[in-house]
């Protein structure tokens, strides 16, 4: 692409102006010379009319052309002004400076104030983009750097003599073990949800059952948490990865032991028309609204009732809505009077087979 866009669009006008004034032309040129004589045949003055009106033409053509150069022109501007600002913007973005944003112009088109908004929107999705990546990237040093500082000071201290190594020791070991492998795969998890690749091996079952199996895999750390469930699974049909939900029932599960010990927690499934349920409620100390609108970021935990000493890594509800996105539902947390906390997934059923019903 090349030249000026308000010169191509003053041109354009001024194009369309001598078009327009040469069919004018021409067609007074043929009234005159084929059809004037046989309409006007005793006419004397024939000359004198053609000089006046070819005199007239051409101040109407001069007019048309100051009057297309001064349309064209200010049309120019009121489509060119928006596209600077938005360019100039996008290039402050391409230098690293994700706050800048385009100004709208007084008097642009409707065309050119979505364009902007959606500029905008873009460039503030950049922006928080780039913020949740630094901050993701010092939680994650965070959350490595501790393990690792423990593994490696008892493995010298091993290595010294201060330690004997006993069975127990190599528990303990074994354990920041497995911490740093299951936060890796919490990472490659959402690392593969944001990318849109989180692959998925679905199969029909009911999730009731699921949730029920997830259950009586969590229930001895529960009771030792002091916590008393109690259950209402009715059937749940759905088409989906069967690992993959477990996964987050057991986060959310994890979640309740963790952060609500010494309360009633209250798990339930159901079909609601083309969607399933499952929803967790726990009567521990609950979230403010604040709160509940980052429950669902990476790393984040509340400072009060949701500190780093409980063990958690702040990523199980975000692989919860990770997994459940995927399935093309939701998760979220539902408001209520304090004391605690109600999370739900919504899931679509997906694709049952003609006439299978939920019963």
């Amino acid at each position: 692409m090349s030249g000026n866009l308000n010169a191509r669009i003053t041109k354009t006008m001024v194009a369309l102006t001598l078009i327009a004034t040469l069919v004018v032309s021409l067609g007074l040129m043929a009234y005159f010379l084929f059809i004037y004589d046989w309409i006007y045949p005793d006419s004397d003055d024939l000359a004198g009319w053609r000089t006046a009106d070819t005199v007239m033409v051409l101040l109407l053509l001069a007019f048309g052309l100051l009057t297309a150069s001064g349309i064209g022109w200010r049309l120019a501007r009121r489509i060119v002004e928006p596209l600077k600002s938005v360019a100039a913007a996008a290039r402050r973005i391409a230098t690293g400076d994700f706050s800048a944003r385009a100004d709208l112009p007084s008097g642009s088109f409707r065309e050119a104030a979505d364009l902007l908004a959606d500029f905008n929107a873009m460039a503030e999705r950049l922006e928080r983009a780039e913020a949740e990546l630094a901050y993701s990237n010092s939680a994650i040093a965070h959350e490595l750097r501790t393990p690792l500082t423990i593994l490696r000071g008892r493995l010298q201290g091993m290595s010294d003599g201060v330690f004997d190594p006993t069975p127990q020791l190599y528990t303990r070991l074994i354990e920041h073990v497995d911490h740093l492998s299951a936060l890796v795969e919490e990472l490659r998890t959402l690392a593969l949800s944001n990318a849109g690749q989180l692959e998925l091996n679905r199969d029909r079952f009911d999730l009731a059952g699921e949730v029920g199996a997830a259950l009586n895999g969590l229930e001895a750390d529960l009771t030792a948490a002091g916590i008393t469930v109690t259950r209402a699974l009715a059937p749940a049909r759905i088409e989906a990865d069967r690992t993959r939900l477990r996964q987050a029932c057991v986060a959310v599960l994890e979640n309740c032991r963790r952060y609500a010990p010494q309360s009633h927690v209250h798990v339930e499934t159901r079909a609601d028309g083309d969607e399933v349920v499952f929803r967790c409620s726990d009567t521990g100390p609950g979230l403010s609204a604040e709160d509940r609108a980052r429950a669902f970021d990476r790393f984040w935990r509340a400072d009060a009732s949701r500190g780093r000493s409980l063990g958690g890594s702040g990523l199980g509800l975000p692989i919860v809505r990770a997994i459940a996105r995927a399935h093309g539902g939701e998760a979220r947390i539902i408001p209520q009077p304090p004391p605690g906390l109600t999370v739900e997934l919504r899931l679509p059923k997906s694709a049952l087979p003609a006439g299978e019903t939920d019963d």
